[in-house]
């Protein structure tokens, strides 16, 4: 297992300070707020350690306040329900004695019952889309110095564009993005270890989508965004350090706020997740 994504499952490893109530902590980097993908995935750690027997099926979220990266999440598990089917938590996290997120999670027994889903497009696969270390060397000079961090430092989830964008002049496109994801490493054999690194997996580029007809970087410095809520519904069992592709697009934005799916499949064609976020994208003047 590589080191920063040993660093994530630690990060996702939750101490328990008694029943129903647990702390996160973020990674000591320079951020300004804590990543709403990291907050996602230990909420659903929260919530899935007070169930025993039933799989996440679907969860969701609103993001209220930035979190603080440089002190301790706490987690609050309220067991709203435990149904025959369905199993009901709610989460907040709390920072500073105000909620940051709060969030809803649906548990299921498994069952069997009518099928469909939606064909994967027709994209390269994994291997076949552009090197990013290549990508990322070819852009190195022109990103602000700031931001190389970003560039530079090695990430638990290895990603793949089918299209990379510019960062930093981005052209002037269609609503859509397709993304190979997986963990940079091997993971343990835990279906509930690898929905939450999905979840937290989920937000890294999801918000970029209704940026695309814009042509606006997120490193423009009159550029202001942040998540919302988010969701995601949980249809198969799957492997996070397997390829998945992440097909995102983004039917609308207005008012401030831009709109955002994603469908991830498995290489071989599954539909295994589904997510909905909605973002704030300012452009000030």
């Amino acid at each position: 297992m590589t080191t920063p994504l040993k660093s994530l499952i630690e990060l996702l490893d939750l101490e328990e300070l008694e029943r129903d109530l647990f702390r996160g902590r973020s990674p000591q980097e320079h951020s300004q707020r804590v990543f709403g993908g990291q907050v996602v995935g230990q909420a659903l750690v929260a919530a899935s350690r007070t169930v025993e027997d039933r799989r996440v099926h679907s969860l969701k979220g609103d993001f209220l306040r930035p979190g603080d990266p440089k002190i301790p999440i706490l987690y609050e598990v309220d067991r709203i329900r435990d149904g025959r089917s369905f199993t009901t938590r709610r989460v907040v996290a709390i920072q500073h004695g105000r909620a940051i997120f709060s969030m809803s999670v649906s548990h299921q027994v498994e069952e069997s019952g009518l099928e469909h889903q939606l064909s994967m497009p027709d994209v390269p696969g994994p291997l076949d889309t552009p090197d990013p270390a290549m990508y990322h060397e070819k852009i190195r000079q022109r990103v602000p110095t700031e931001y190389r961090q970003w560039l530079d430092s090695p990430r638990p989830i290895e990603q793949r564009m089918v299209d990379p964008i510019d960062p930093i002049d981005p052209d002037k496109r269609q609503p859509q993005l397709a993304v190979w994801l997986r963990a940079a490493g091997r993971m343990p054999d835990d279906d509930q270890l690898h929905q939450c690194v999905l979840a937290y997996a989920s937000d890294l580029n999801l918000l970029d989508t209704c940026l695309l007809p814009h042509g606006v970087s997120w490193m423009n410095p009159k550029f202001q965004s942040a998540s919302l809520d988010h969701s995601i519904w949980f249809h198969h069992r799957f492997r996070a350090d397997e390829w998945l592709l992440f097909v995102q697009d983004s039917p609308a934005s207005s008012g401030g706020r831009g709109f955002n799916r994603g469908l991830v499949y498995t290489e071989n064609g599954r539909l295994v997740a589904s997510v909905v976020q909605e973002g704030l994208i300012r452009l000030h003047t």
